[in-house]
């Protein structure tokens, strides 16, 4: 009998041993939640931070050369003429062997579409930062295959700090967007690439109270308003109306639903 208790005594876990388990697995738990929350706050950041570069960058360009990265038209006088690029433009430069010169813009201050697999102005935009030594990376200054607008993430456009997101220079009338309709502007998109149509940088990587986050720090907080707006309306914000400029982020959400244009400070 006494045998019997012993073995029994020393069969299971008692309260105290349980309380302490679940103690440990309440902290583990909490310490991969704070992380995550640490490392998407960084990822934050970095958006901000890779906006603000690019910003000075394509200040310090126009102050340089006196034109706007991408639409700049004697910019193969510069870096030469990369003669294998289709649909290069080229206005005054000597040709390069392979790929180590650029392609013209047309000088109109805009940023005109690109050719499926092709050069043209909205990624020329980033070969052009690149070669003047103003932003990190080496850009091909080609369009994807697919479409005008198909990025190929650290290829013809930069990547952003977070998965599958990167960044867009376009010129946009107002129409046709995801956005609200605003008088033509240039703009940088970021956004994670989509699927259909293939791998363009307008997919949502936000949720909208990280947008908010985001357009409070560096603008005035609307998304219809100021230099930084929301992107994909129907799910960033309270309207899918583009021409409701009283709409506000749709804090009430948490899921995934926003990119963001950085609008006509270029």
């Amino acid at each position: 009998m006494q045998m019997y208790n012993c073995m029994r005594a020393h069969s299971g876990f008692s309260l105290v041993e349980l309380s302490i388990v679940l103690v440990i697995l309440g902290l583990l738990t909490g310490g991969i939640l704070s992380g995550q929350a640490l490392i998407r706050a960084a990822e934050l950041r970095s958006v901000s931070s890779q906006f603000q570069t690019y910003q000075a960058a394509i200040f310090s360009f126009r102050d340089r050369y006196m034109a706007l990265a991408g639409d700049m038209s004697m910019a193969t006088r510069f870096w030469g003429f990369d003669d294998t690029a289709p649909s290069c433009t080229n206005r005054t430069g000597a040709a390069n062997a392979g790929t180590a010169g650029t392609c013209d813009g047309n000088g109109d201050g805009q940023l005109a579409t690109v050719p499926a697999g092709g050069s043209g102005e909205r990624t020329e935009f980033w070969r052009h930062l690149a070669r003047a030594g103003l932003i990190e990376g080496s850009y091909t200054g080609l369009a994807g295959p697919t479409n005008s607008s198909h990025a190929i993430l650290g290829e013809n456009v930069p990547r952003a700090r977070i998965s599958s997101v990167g960044w867009w220079a376009s010129t946009i009338t107002g129409t046709g967007s995801a956005s609200f309709t605003r008088p033509i502007h240039n703009m940088l998109v970021v956004g994670a690439l989509t699927t259909t149509p293939v791998n363009n940088l307008s997919a949502p990587f936000l949720k909208p109270e990280e947008a908010w986050n985001l357009d409070t720090k560096l603008d005035d907080g609307r998304p219809a308003y100021g230099k930084i707006v929301g992107r994909n309306i129907s799910t960033c914000t309270t309207t899918s109306d583009p021409s409701n400029f009283s709409a506000e982020y749709l804090l009430s959400s948490s899921a995934i639903g926003c990119a963001l244009n950085f609008i006509d400070f270029f």
